[in-house]
Parts: structure tokens; C-alpha cells; sequence
């Protein structure tokens, strides 16, 4: 019988609105990423907003949403639906080009900017998933495949189901956050035969406009600044 001499990596995580680079190093690390969209929206995290520099320090990009049904009772992700009563679309992408239009590399991001902000989606988690997906597709991230949690049909609770997704995708690594220590049973995993790997999010700075240096902002910021080397300051 042959060996497998290689690894599979799995990470899930929550959608989120043009996301920090932490996010796109774990999707780097990963063989399969799974978008896990039919989990309870959280309405104070990182689902519809993020944060930019400014002229005038930190700022949020918050994309509106409806709240009917009390999203605070258990709407899931996937059934987040967008406010469409301003227009969040041009107030973003208007935000965006007067902060960082004069970075060296804006110009090479903005097409991509203008056809996402062209659209009119009815719901979150498909926009913010497929501009996710676009921008890690320009950084290189051309090998892994993403996945939404809510077309596997698979049950359970907590560890317990994230196990049985990295399972049925055939991975025998997961790779999560620090964070996740904090609630992850790492003995399921290790029962099941899952190596559990955490993230180490030591990065380096870079230089960015509007000092102090600021980490925890959109990962577009990085990407205004340095271009193509951006992956320099994540995981090169």
C-alpha cells in the first residue's frame, strides 16, 4: 500500500467585508477554504465592515443591512440581506480613491474596485465572498478552492462540525486563528486524526500614509502601498 507523503489543509472562516491580511494568509495556507456562511451573523464584527486610513485617522466601511427578522435572534450569514436605502456603493468607492489615490499602486487595484462597486447585490455574504475571492486570485492564491458551508449539508455543532467538513473534504490539517483556542476542543481533533495548527500573525510593518503605523486595517491598504510585494509582508 503507498504512503501519503503530503497534507491536505482546511481553514473555514466567516465571510468578511475586504478583510485584514491575516485572512488572506490563511486562505494561502489553505488547499480547500470554506466560507462558513450558515453560521449567526454577528452584527458588531467583521461580516459587513472594515476599517481604512485616513487623512483623519482610522475609519469604517460599513455596508448596510436590513434588520428585519432581529438579526440579534439568529439570522444566519447567508440570509443577511443589503440595504439599498443610501448609496453605500459610490460612498465607499468615493472613500477608498480620495484616501489612497495617491498610493503607488491604487491605480492598479481600482478597476477591480469600480466593477465591485458597480454592482447592486441583494445579499451579503455572495459579494463579500466574491470580491474575498478576486483579490487573493490577484495576489496569486490561484490553488485553492473555495467553498461555502451552507452547500455541503453538513450538521453538528461546534468542533464537532468542523471536523466532519475538514473530513468530508479529505484534509487531515486545519488551520484556525488563535483565537480559536479560547473554544476549540483540540482533543476531537486529535481523536479524529486532525492536526490542529494555529496562526501566528507576527507581521512586519510597512510604510502607510496618515503615521502611526496601523495593523489592523483592510488588507487593501497593504496592497495600495506595495503591489506585488505585499505577499513580502504576510508570508514570504
Amino acid at each position: 500500500m503507498a504512503v501519503r507523503t503530503f497534507f491536505m489543509t482546511c481553514v473555514i472562516l466567516q465571510p468578511s467585508y475586504v478583510p485584514w491580511r491575516g485572512y488572506f494568509h490563511q486562505i494561502q495556507k489553505a488547499d480547500y477554504f470554506v466560507f462558513y456562511d450558515d453560521v449567526q451573523y454577528d452584527k458588531h464584527g467583521w461580516r459587513n465592515r472594515n476599517r481604512i486610513k485616513t487623512p483623519n485617522g482610522p475609519q469604517w466601511l460599513t455596508i448596510p443591512v436590513n434588520n428585519k427578522g432581529n438579526i440579534s435572534s439568529g439570522r444566519a450569514i447567508r440570509d443577511v440581506e443589503i440595504s439599498w436605502q443610501r448609496p453605500w456603493t459610490k460612498a465607499h468607492h468615493l472613500t477608498l480613491r480620495q484616501a489612497y489615490q495617491h498610493t503607488p499602486f491604487y491605480s492598479e487595484w481600482e478597476p477591480l474596485l469600480a466593477a465591485s462597486y458597480s454592482q447592486q447585490p441583494t445579499h451579503l455574504a455572495p459579494f463579500v465572498m466574491d470580491l474575498t475571492i478576486q483579490i487573493a486570485r490577484r495576489m496569486g492564491l490561484i490553488k485553492t478552492e473555495f467553498l461555502r458551508s451552507s452547500e455541503l449539508s453538513i450538521q453538528g455543532e461546534r468542533s464537532e462540525r468542523l471536523i466532519s467538513i475538514v473530513k468530508h473534504l479529505g484534509c487531515d490539517q486545519y488551520v484556525t486563528g488563535p483565537a480559536a483556542r479560547d473554544y476549540i476542543d483540540s482533543d476531537q481533533f486529535e481523536r479524529a486524526g486532525i492536526s490542529l495548527n494555529y496562526m501566528n500573525y507576527d507581521y512586519p510593518e510597512y510604510s502607510q500614509l496618515y503615521p502611526p503605523f496601523d495593523p489592523h486595517v483592510s488588507i487593501l491598504d497593504l496592497l495600495f502601498m506595495k503591489g506585488a510585494e505585499a505577499t513580502k509582508f504576510i508570508w514570504d
